[in-house]
């Protein structure tokens, strides 16, 4: 067995790990990336590249479906479920081929194959074949897929969206446990190439929304575009020979029972560090056995070890694991002289049909007296009409005493370009005064804005 020597491992080959190696060695450090599973980030190979494959072959086929409300007959749409899915494998490939190059252009020398554990503070045991004395460590192993006990002993029916985009033609049927961002993508998204699709619920949440107009919006929306099961306890899912045979009670305590060729767990992901030995280590573990850290240096408390990425959990989207990697990674470098990672206006985007988006600070963080809401509905807004993509509503909400934008959520066509606009917005601190001098064209959707933020201009003149 080997042993080498240098100023930072990294655990972790994804989006965080390769920015915290390539931080480290800007920091003129020596460093050691570690890999045990193939090489190609989550954004790439399981999560949001074959998921927006998907969701762009359902949103053709039902725009072929939904053509005659505009005076145009295509006639019968055929979904061709294994040609869907060889675009999807075949383009998805071509994806994780562009990171798998990068990772591959590194300097062998750099490069561990292995799974990683702790051996000590400061030491790793990867694979059967290296020992590594390391100055600092990154952890960023990603997340990985939370199955909830009820599923259990469900066999090769019980699917992640891991394990989706390996079909090699579309199922029959499938149940989606989790209304979340997954969920709701994915379930809506199947339902619209014909598969008997139903998502199923606990508390009654819909993606990330916590304003309660729109969580009301979405269940409406959601439950007209597909069988939609929003708050209830999933009571027992037993494996039948063709398939699953789910029991849910719904909230007013009535009962249903289906059967599904698949179920799909979509509900919520944990960090991935349960095989990396922290327990030999004098690390102190918090909730799911993370490592307790500060989230704005990202430093496990009192070790020079730092933890970036999904395996955190602060904020699981690819944009904000490039950004925790390359602080990581430079407090790695540099460490003891460790300093705050500085972050961008939170933005997140569900890809459904209305989108979602979020920006800023969410309703349920606003204190209630600190904030107007300005409000818009899709129903009647211009543009939506022309297109047909006329449903949702926007609440944006501007702080009373400052009359700064403070935060967004959105239902509604263009959430994913809106949110953009709202984010710049709020990093740059704007006002609603100084949003609704900027320019609108007409006739887009981005008017929209415009009435939401009108509205919440003429609240606080109502409130002096």
């Amino acid at each position: 067995m080997r042993t080498i020597n240098t100023n930072v491992a990294i655990i972790g080959a994804g989006t965080a790990g390769l920015g915290a190696y390539r931080a480290a060695r800007a920091e003129g450090a020596t460093a050691a990336i570690i890999e045990g599973g193939p090489y190609g980030t989550t954004c790439a190979r399981v999560g949001c590249m074959p998921s927006k494959l998907l969701i762009a072959a359902a949103e053709a086929a039902h725009a072929a479906s939904h053509a005659a409300p505009f005076g145009i007959s295509v006639g019968s749409v055929q979904v061709d479920g294994e040609a869907v899915m060889a675009r999807l494998r075949r383009e998805r490939d071509r994806f994780v081929g562009f990171v798998v190059d990068g990772v591959e252009a590194l300097p062998p020398e750099d490069r561990l194959v292995g799974y990683a554990r702790f051996v000590d503070d400061g030491l790793l045991q990867v694979g059967d074949h290296t020992r590594v004395h390391a100055a600092s460590v990154v952890i960023a192993t990603g997340s990985k897929p939370v199955v909830p006990e009820v599923l259990s002993g469900l066999g090769d029916r019980l699917v992640v969206n891991d394990d989706v985009f390996e079909w090699t033609t579309l199922p029959r049927s499938v149940a989606v446990m989790g209304p979340g961002v997954i969920g709701l993508e994915l379930g809506q998204a199947l339902a619209r190439l014909g598969v008997r699709a139903s998502v199923y619920g606990g508390r009654g949440s819909v993606g990330q929304l916590t304003d309660p107009k729109l969580v009301e919006t979405a269940r409406a929306i959601f439950g007209e575009a597909f069988h939609f099961e929003p708050r209830g306890t999933m009571l027992s899912a037993t494996r039948v020979d063709d398939g699953v045979r789910l029991r849910y009670r719904r909230a007013d305590g009535t009962t249903t029972e289906d059967t599904y060729e698949y179920v799909l767990a979509a509900t919520g992901r944990h960090a991935d560090v349960g095989n990396l030995g922290l327990g030999n280590t004098s690390i102190e573990l918090g909730e799911h056995g993370v490592p307790r850290f500060d989230p704005h240096t990202l430093q496990v408390d009192g070790h020079p070890v730092f933890i970036a990425g999904d395996a955190n959990g602060i904020l699981p989207l690819l944009h904000e694991a490039a950004d925790e990697g390359r602080a990581a990674g430079r407090n790695a470098a540099r460490f003891p002289d460790v300093v705050k990672i500085e972050r961008r206006a939170p933005l997140a985007v569900v890809f459904s049909d209305p989108q979602i988006a979020l920006v800023g600070a969410h309703h349920r963080e606003l204190p209630a007296d600190s904030f107007v809401t300005g409000e818009v509905s899709f129903e009647d807004q211009g543009r939506s009409r022309v297109m047909l993509k006329n449903q949702g509503r926007a609440h944006v909400y501007v702080d009373r005493a400052t009359r700064r934008f403070v935060g967004a959520e959105m239902l509604g066509p263009s959430a994913e370009h809106i949110g953009h606009l709202l984010a710049w917005s709020l990093q740059m601190g704007l006002t609603v005064d100084a949003m609704l001098a900027m320019p609108f064209y007409h006739p887009v959707v981005e008017e929209g804005l415009r009435t939401a933020l009108r509205d919440a201009a003429a609240k606080l003149a109502a409130l002096q």
